[in-house]
This record gives C-alpha cells, structure tokens and sequence, in this order.
C-alpha cells in the first residue's frame, strides 16, 4: 500500500515537472518568431508565466516585502520577449501573420484554434515533431 502511494506521488510530481518543458522550451527560443508553436506550448507558456508572478505578488503582500514584487515586475520584463515570440509563433500555426495578435478578441481565438495540419507556409506541423516531455 505505501508503496503503491509513493509510485503514485512520484507520477504525478514527474508529470507536473515534465510539464515546465514546455517552459524552457519558450525560453530557449528566446527571440525566435520564426515557425510555428502548438497549442500546448503557448498555453503551458501562459500558465507557468502566471503562476511565477502571481506566486512571487502573493509572497511579496504576504511577507510585506515590496522587493518581491520588484522581482516579479523584473521576471516579467525578462519575459516579454519570449511571450510576444511564442504569440507570433502560435498565429503562424494557424497560418496568420504575426499582426493578427495585435487585435485583442481575436488573438485570443487564434491562440485556442488548432494548428493548420501538415505544413504551412511559416515551416512544418510543429505536433510531427517530438514532444519535450517525452
């Protein structure tokens, strides 16, 4: 039974810390707009993006430490870039130019509709390609 339960949490812990290679993925492509992002990349990009600020803004009211929030304003200008690149990239999958995510309705249904499938003009289906958690 207990050891049942640690195979169990040891799943679940290397699922979720699998998860954040989506994250690195984003940011090893720090300023590339080039090609295409699935929808998985640009999504787990946004969650983890708003975990660490909200988490680093929610430490800094609770420890009353405006340095806290110093460090998330800053985490968040170091990121932009990687963003903004990551939101280009999912509008070149579904073969839209990177202006579209300038609209503010529709960036957001660009960011939820599927890839185009097989090729495009902004580079090959990025779901052919090996996942970064596998």
């Amino acid at each position: 039974m207990i050891k049942f339960i640690f195979i169990s949490i040891f799943e679940i812990l290397t699922t979720k810390i699998l998860y954040m290679n989506w994250y690195l993925k984003v940011l090893k492509n720090y300023a590339n707009f080039n090609g295409r992002a699935r929808r998985k990349e640009y999504w787990m990009f946004f969650l983890f993006q708003m975990i660490i600020i909200y988490g680093l803004m929610i430490l800094s009211v609770v420890l009353e430490t405006g340095i806290l929030a110093i460090i998330a304003n800053i985490y968040s200008l170091a990121t932009l870039l990687p963003g903004i690149a990551v939101a280009v990239r999912r509008a070149q999958d579904v073969g839209k130019d990177w202006y579209f995510m300038l609209i503010p309705i529709y960036n957001f249904i660009l960011a939820v509709t599927e890839g185009d499938k097989g090729d495009n003009e902004f580079g090959s289906d990025p779901k052919l390609e090996a996942d970064p958690i596998s």
